[in-house]
């Protein structure tokens, strides 16, 4: 198993997270929690906000109305004053991002008209695919509409998208955009499309022509839903360009792009304050499936470094076979799990997603590096896949000259052959004690199996003061 080392600034609020974090570790060493200690705890909270691109104005509210309640309520006997602390800075980071409504607005005949706009590389064209393979995944009929004239490509790369997710795109040689947009409609209903989503041009700034353009495609098309496309990297450009585009389009929400990277997370926590329109979904990956619904709540308990275990309940749920899972628990129990039945659950386990993300929304981890995971899965695969079904089914048949043949295959030698048979016979064991009498940890709806152990191939890293 792959031990975590601690990494820096690799993910959503890496940096917030570990400032916030040492402000409450002083204070859980603290006995009584005074006004003093308070407003000093809060000040480095304010320092850590505004780090993270936090606009001034919304920092200085937050931190007064956390100020405000700590001092204004008694201290709970049976809860440490820290934890109370916490408490609060978890509400009001709750209260400053929400509530949001992820509810759309169908229109009472479709099509559904959902309209995209932002500055030039927010992401609004790839932002239009996972939206709509979003709405394709709960039964609606998306079709991806070329109103991009502006850049070069535009039109071919929303062509692309609908190729690869099997979705109509409405596209026009030349032409102008809004009529462009108006056409769509009709031929969305001819083509039977319950939803139309609007891809607009942008520009490197806000500017009259731009507005112009944007209001005639609001006023010919009639969206029911206008979400401005932001990119999380710029922090508070994101926030004042919200600001802007809200002052003339009205919009009813903001999708961040790009919370995957090394994003400070200032435009997320800022936008619901400055522009008063939530930010209702987040792209948190480059693939078309790495689109998620925004919840304050779920957000301000990552922020805090308490992980996201509701987020990761619905990744597993979506993505595990329940009978395939209860088939893997029997052979746990009856002592017959073989590399295939591992290959098949190296399979599910990719279908969830990067494991970093994924252990990212446990309490705890979100501070271990576990990237070198993800890369030994093709390898580990590989060996098992050059593997006859019976070598598969019984590795203890596997001696020196199938090893020969197995590396030859996969592109791997015989140490890590001899190292990926080992780590199998250690997980068997594992997940025997786990299985035994054909339960699970307690407390669990899903076998224990339901994320595998990666065994790790190469040398293991220097550790680096956590524990195994």
């Amino acid at each position: 198993m792959f031990s975590p080392i601690p990494f820096e600034n690799s993910g959503m609020f890496e940096s917030l997270t570990e400032n916030l974090n040492a402000v409450f570790r002083k204070l859980r060493g603290t006995a009584v929690i005074s006004e003093a200690n308070t407003r000093d705890a809060l000040r480095e909270i304010r320092t850590a906000l505004l780090e993270a691109d936090v606009s001034y104005k919304v920092v200085k509210e937050f931190t007064n109305a956390c100020i405000e309640r700590a001092l204004g309520q008694e201290v709970l006997r049976s809860v440490a004053p820290g934890q109370q602390i916490v408490k609060i800075v978890h509400d009001e980071l709750v209260r400053l991002m929400g509530p949001v409504d992820h509810a759309i607005r169908f229109a009472e005949h479709p099509p559904t008209v959902i309209m995209l706009a932002g500055l030039q590389g927010s992401g609004k064209t790839t932002t239009a695919g996972k939206l709509g393979r979003y709405l394709q995944q709960r039964g609606h009929s998306p079709m991806l509409v070329a109103g991009d004239m502006q850049r070069p490509a535009a039109v071919q790369q929303l062509r692309v998208l609908g190729e690869e997710l099997h979705m109509p795109v409405y596209s026009e040689e030349g032409g102008r955009p809004p009529r462009i947009c108006e056409r769509s409609i009709d031929a969305a209903r001819q083509a039977n499309c319950d939803i139309v989503i609007l891809d607009t041009a942008g520009r490197l700034h806000i500017d009259e022509e731009l507005m112009a353009e944007l209001l005639e495609i609001k006023a010919r098309a009639k969206p029911q839903e206008i979400f401005l496309v932001c990119d999380a990297m710029t922090g508070q450009d994101a926030v004042n360009s919200a600001n802007e585009f809200n002052s003339k389009l009205d919009m009813d929400g903001v999708i961040l792009t790009k919370l995957d990277g090394d994003a400070r997370g200032g435009a997320a926590l800022s936008i619901k304050a400055v522009t008063g329109k939530p930010v209702k979904f987040i792209g948190v990956g480059e693939k078309l499936d790495t689109i998620e619904e925004f919840h304050p709540d779920r957000m301000a308990s990552r922020i805090l470094g308490m992980g996201d275990i509701v987020t990761l309940v619905e990744k597993v749920q979506a993505e595990v076979d329940v009978k395939r899972a209860r088939v893997l628990q029997e052979k746990i129990r009856t002592r017959t799990l073989t590399l295939e039945d591992f290959l098949q659950q190296l399979q599910q386990l990719k279908k969830m997603g990067n494991i970093q993300d994924m252990l990212g929304l446990l309490p705890g981890m979100g501070g271990m590096d576990f990237s070198s995971a993800q890369d030994e899965i093709p390898r580990v695969e590989a060996i098992i896949r050059s593997m006859t079904p019976e070598e598969r089914n019984n590795p203890e048949i596997v001696d020196s000259s199938r090893r020969r043949r197995i590396a030859a295959g996969s592109g791997s030698n015989s140490q890590e052959i001899n190292h990926l048979l080992k780590q199998f016979r250690q997980m068997m064991k594992l997940m025997k004690r786990f299985g035994e009498g054909g339960k699970g940890p307690k407390g669990l709806g899903f076998p224990p199996t339901a994320g595998p152990r990666v065994p790790r191939l190469g040398p293991r890293p220097p550790m680096t003061g956590h524990s195994r």
